[in-house]
């Protein structure tokens, strides 16, 4: 088995990849043979020591989505499980109350509990894409929004893999959808990928780099009538401010991510339109089975009806995860970073 490490807290050098004996599964258990690893943002976050919450204490393996073949079973398991392609769980990583089992390797073993049928029409690369994206969007404007037909979602990092399964999903409830990301290359780009379901995309930075008054476009774009739903992984200091001012009467900004510099913040506007800000962490969708099979049942018909579409942006064989991180890091890829143990 191979298996990538995190040696200490710190920059790419802390990354590994080492060899070990292939694990055996145990009681209730299989074994997976790994196809492919969705990278996330909170991977990065880990390595740094930025999210001792999930990961604990180097060492550990980072990752939070797998996907591949089952190629051993333990004692108790139905043997007609062996050779079935399956997705993890997002539960799985973190079954083991006193272990984050990361999934940055070429053989992993779960809980047949935690294994879910891969629908035929899923090709072996998009298997381990899907849970971070989909369940992370799909948990929080289906489930605890309960967004509607002709509402406005406004989706920034709009090249993001959360981004562009938000999309998709808004879409697909009959929701108006508007990108923002602060390069106008990047518009350029997901104007051309049929994957970025976007009714319009705006450019929130100007050619010197300085963030402009893009908030005056939403305004333009939506009647003067505001913005119902951000679906936000920035939100912060002015860029919070100009999305509190975009509000529609009694919108919501929903914040599931850290990108943005913490700065002082403007809440006036927000009380005059009865407007919300709402922290989202999927592991709220995780915490009720019942909503997650939901979850799960729906996003993987949406992947069998062609609905729902993955966009991968770049395969990295697991040997160079070093090089996956750096890409990751620099953020100029739009879609799904995937590792190919």
């Amino acid at each position: 088995m191979k298996r990538a490490i995190v040696t200490e807290f710190g920059g790419l050098d802390v990354l590994r990849v080492v060899e070990e004996p292939d694990p055996a599964p145990g009681a209730g258990e299989a074994r997976v043979r790994v196809s492919s690893i969705g990278m996330n943002h909170a991977d990065l976050m880990a390595r740094r020591g930025e999210y001792k919450l999930l990961s604990g204490e180097p060492p550990f393996t980072p990752g939070l989505e797998a996907g591949g073949v089952v190629d051993a079973v333990g004692e108790g398991v139905d043997a007609g499980l062996m050779n079935r392609r399956v997705i993890l769980s997002a539960n799985a990583p973190r079954a083991n109350e006193d272990e984050f089992r990361g999934t940055y390797r070429s053989h992993y073993i779960a809980s047949v509990n935690d294994l879910i049928p891969a629908p035929s029409s899923m090709n072996d690369v998009e298997l381990g894409t899907l849970w971070l994206s989909y369940l992370t969007a799909w948990g929080c404007l289906v489930w605890k929004q309960d967004i509607q037909p002709r509402q406005v979602v406004a989706l920034p990092a709009a090249s993001s893999g959360v981004a562009l399964a938000a999309a998709q999903i808004a879409h697909a409830r009959g929701a108006k959808v508007i990108g923002l990301t602060t390069h106008a290359e990047k518009t350029k780009a997901l104007r051309e990928i049929p994957e970025a379901d976007f009714d319009h995309l705006i450019v929130t930075r100007d050619d010197s780099g300085a963030d402009n008054e893009w908030h005056r476009e939403l305004r333009d774009l939506t009647d003067g009538r505001g913005v119902d739903v951000f679906f936000d992984p920035v939100a912060a200091g002015d860029y919070l401010n100009k999305e509190i001012r975009s509000l529609a009467q009694g919108g919501t900004i929903w914040v599931y991510g850290l990108l943005g510099n913490p700065d002082t913040v403007d809440v006036t506007p927000l009380i005059r339109k009865a407007g919300a800000i709402r922290g989202w962490l999927l592991n709220d969708l995780l915490a009720n089975a019942s909503a997650a099979r939901s979850g799960y049942h729906e996003i993987l018909h949406g992947f069998e009806t062609g609905v729902y579409r993955q966009l991968i942006a770049r395969t990295f064989p697991l040997d160079e995860v070093r090089a996956a991180h750096e890409t990751m890091e620099r953020g100029d890829h739009i879609g799904k970073l995937v590792l190919i143990p």
